[in-house]
């Protein structure tokens, strides 16, 4: 049996897996399931919050009273980890990329960092870049004047303890599949900081050997995502080297459908709103512009050029995002 190590109950879970029959009868080939990680709540929805079940239960461990991360100014994982913080009582500090716009009041993920008692900088994205293990540094003395011990979590909750959050999730969605009565091939998720796609992999690997993991990366490149899967795997292996022991020697496969970036991080084109504005009204399901809408508008193009034909059952792993909807509402007008 794999050891898991502590974990606080912040999500609620199982989360549903959903079949997209309308959409299949639309576009043909396989039948897509949602996992539903959009639903492992209300305001900490979304894939971060699986992350800091971990993240946080080894924090209040090892004795820390304040948390600090990084971020766009939408960042989901900014505003998962400032709500998880005030639930458990952690200070909270966040280091936004990029400057607010003068005189426009905070919404979205933005506003719910505000109103989680957070404590917030902006950083223009050339100093983000530049300086950002600085500006951490900055943080945690800071709190060290104030007598408080401050723990650094990386952007999206990226690494070695974070993959459990979907290492867990992977045994979820086996036992999801095992009620359903299907065996998975292949599972595909956005990939923005790679931790996600880290613990699928993993968990893959361990709960069930036949299925491929696919990130579709929304930002960087192919190269990338393969480099920064891999450093988080090797990290969680040399953390816990009891729970690697349940993985097979040797590198893991890891697959990046790469391609599916557009003008760059958080920018959407018109497909991509196609996309979303589609799939809210056929099925009832929101995706979000800088992560699984991307992803999905990605996932659909490859099954329409013929990849996953032979397969009958894909899994797309809903990352939540709702939150940062309202910066594109123009854009996802019907009106």
């Amino acid at each position: 049996m794999l050891k898991y190590p502590p974990r606080l109950p912040l999500a609620q879970l199982p989360t549903p897996l959903q079949p997209l029959r309308r959409l299949q009868h639309r576009e043909g080939g396989p039948l897509i399931w949602l996992k539903r990680d959009d639903m492992t709540g209300a305001t900490l929805s979304g894939n971060k919050v699986r992350k800091l079940e971990f993240i946080l239960a080894q924090a209040q461990l090892e004795g820390f009273d304040a948390v600090i991360t990084c971020g766009g100014i939408q960042s989901n994982h900014c505003r998962a980890t400032a709500l998880a913080a005030a639930q458990l009582g952690f200070a909270c500090h966040l280091i936004l990329r990029g400057m607010p716009e003068h005189g426009q009041p905070a919404q979205g993920n933005h506003l719910l960092d505000e109103l989680a008692g957070a404590s917030i900088e902006y950083a223009a994205p050339k100093e983000y870049f530049a300086s950002l293990d600085d500006i951490f540094q900055r943080q945690i003395d800071q709190y060290e004047r104030l007598g408080k011990k401050a723990l650094a979590i990386p952007t999206g909750g990226s690494n070695g303890i974070g993959i459990w959050g979907y290492i867990e999730a992977t045994r979820e969605l086996m036992d999801d599949c095992v009620a359903l009565a299907f065996d998975p091939t292949s599972i595909i998720c956005a990939s923005g900081s790679g931790g996600t796609q880290a613990g699928l992999t993993v968990g893959a690997a361990i709960y069930c050997s036949g299925a491929k993991v696919y990130g579709i990366n929304v930002c960087d490149d192919e190269d990338y995502f393969v480099n920064k899967v891999s450093a988080d795997v090797k990290q969680w292996r040399q953390i816990y080297p009891e729970a690697s022991a349940h993985l097979k020697q040797g590198p893991l496969g890891i697959h990046v459908i790469d391609g599916y970036v557009g003008a760059g991080y958080g920018q959407a084109d018109k497909d991509v709103f196609d996309t979303i504005k589609m799939l809210g009204a056929l099925e009832g399901v929101v995706l979000d512009p800088v992560y699984t809408g991307k992803a999905f508008d990605g996932l659909l193009k490859e099954i329409r050029q013929g990849r996953f034909a032979d397969e009958k059952n894909l899994i797309f792993v809903h990352t939540g995002g709702v939150f940062g909807l309202a910066p594109y509402a123009a854009d996802l007008s019907v009106g």
